[in-house]
């Protein structure tokens, strides 16, 4: 993700007019250079083997297979079996490409017709830097989490281009060292696909996208996400989003949609599978518009996960810190204050989810169970649904990594903290029973990013299926009391 530089913005509660309303500022760039963090380091250790793609057979086929699925989809020649029209998901992807990282509430439409109304009600933009929240607990949860995920994609981009923070600073040695001892080199797609960094219609830096590298590209008009007149391009080459040179790899559309709808279907669980479909969509959204490649979608997808999950695990490395952006800004105030800091994020979750479930109950009338079950939107089919996630599990990709293939990889062992994606919306479930559920619904193995590591983890979970299993594993039982916030 790659949006016009109206500078960095800081956190800020508005005490306007004794509101205490909260709304989180859309940022429109990536992070400033600095030196990666650890959470960063760990997040590009996970996301380097898309260097090493050239250096086999396997990685070859793979490369090639990601620019073809990639010019199926955006052309519409085939893909992933969609829950619009072709014609109606490609002006959704229109209107998806105006990010509302403040308040979540272009995604909100997973929570259901009903739920998804009211929130939306609540939630709004304005215009790109005026707008609402529900409550200032769920503004906070959304604020910290977005950035945390959001650094660790963004951490990326210049990083698998040309080995910078920026495009011309030098990462740091640690960063470095990442490329070194993998073997993998820059620039994958770039070389790849013919437009080297730099080359006539690529990306200065690198990794140029499927709008510079496609054969063809279809392009349309229609309103954006404001309703003004746009068109797919004023998306790509500006002047509403200019990604021409914004290297692809990982998508941070795609970070930002799976970060923010597990936060949400984490916050009303009886919607978590319908906000985990709406995700999926969100990603291939991308592919659509032209933005991006199947294997950004992925990368985005496995970053935000392990990012969430670490969140939920109250990882020391992930909490507790000062969070700089994005800002909070009201309808009635611009002012701010220097940041945010949630020094134990289960508990954030814990009051986020009070205040919201006492929004929708108000708005809805009756309980959320009832109100989550009326639904008359595009995401009222589990079988479309399920069909939708698991088509964009891999994209169909070829098997990279053979030793991971076809085998079952243990969750609790590789990555314990993953359960916490289940229990924290059904806590009925020990964090055992969650890691059993994870691998026994993951997907398939051997994909670009599954080389046995923990990270890799994240790229083949299911979480569609597991959060099916997971609310059928704790209906009837007895969940542990809540810590209070």
């Amino acid at each position: 993700m790659s949006k016009t530089l109206k500078g960095l913005r800081t956190l800020a509660r508005s005490k306007a007019g004794g509101s205490g309303a909260l709304a989180l500022c859309l940022l429109l760039a990536p992070l400033p250079a600095v030196a990666q963090s650890a959470t960063n380091l760990k997040a590009l250790r996970g996301l380097a083997p898309v260097g090493t793609l050239a250096a086999s057979p396997e990685g070859r086929a793979a490369l090639d297979a990601n620019l073809a699925v990639t010019g199926d989809i955006q052309s519409g020649a085939a893909g992933p079996p969609l829950l619009l029209p072709l014609a109606e998901q490609r002006q959704l992807a229109l209107r998806d490409a105006f990010i509302t990282d403040g308040n979540a509430t272009e995604l909100a439409d997973g929570l259901g017709s009903t739920l998804g109304g009211l929130y939306q009600a609540g939630a709004r933009y304005a215009d790109p830097e005026t707008f609402t929240n529900v409550a200032p607990s769920v503004a906070d949860l959304l604020g910290y989490t977005n950035n945390v995920a959001k650094s660790d994609s963004n951490a990326g981009k210049y990083f698998f281009a040309n080995a910078t923070t920026n495009g011309k600073a030098p990462v740091s040695d640690a960063a470095a060292a990442i490329l070194t001892d993998s073997g993998g080199v820059t620039d994958a797609f770039g070389r790849a696909y013919g437009r080297r960094a730099g080359s006539q219609g690529a990306d200065a830096f690198g990794n140029a996208r499927p709008f510079q590298t496609l054969p063809q590209l279809f392009a349309y008009r229609g309103p954006d996400y404001f309703g003004r007149p746009s068109h797919s391009l004023d998306w790509l080459h500006g002047p509403n989003q200019n990604l021409t040179d914004s290297p692809s790899y990982p998508s941070g559309h795609t970070t930002y949609g799976y970060t923010e709808s597990v936060v949400l279907g984490i916050l009303v669980p009886e919607r978590y599978q319908q906000m985990i479909a709406r995700a999926a969509e969100y990603g291939n959204n991308r592919i659509l518009v032209g933005a991006h490649y199947a294997m950004d979608v992925l990368g985005g997808r496995a970053v935000a996960l392990h990012a969430v999950a670490h969140l939920l695990a109250n990882d020391p490395a992930y909490v507790g810190q000062v969070r700089r952006n994005p800002a909070v800004v009201d309808e009635m105030s611009r002012a701010t204050n220097a940041a945010v800091a949630v020094p134990d994020y289960r508990a954030a979750l814990g009051a986020a989810r009070a205040d919201l479930a006492a929004f929708l109950r108000d708005g809805c009338g009756g309980g959320i169970a009832a109100c989550a079950g009326a639904d008359t939107g595009r995401f009222r089919d589990p079988a479309a649904n399920a069909a939708l996630y698991a088509a964009t599990q891999t994209y169909g990709l070829p098997v990279v990594h053979p030793r991971t293939a076809g085998t079952s990889e243990d969750v609790g062992r590789l990555a314990p903290e993953a359960g916490h994606l289940l229990t924290a919306a059904f806590p009925a479930l020990s964090l055992d029973e969650a890691n059993a559920i994870l691998t026994e619904t993951q997907g398939p193995g051997g994909g670009f990013l599954d080389d046995g590591s923990e990270f890799g983890v994240y790229a083949r979970l299911n979480l569609y299926a597991a959060a099916g299993k997971a609310a059928e594993a704790a209906r009837g039982k007895s969940a542990p009391p809540r810590p209070a916030p």
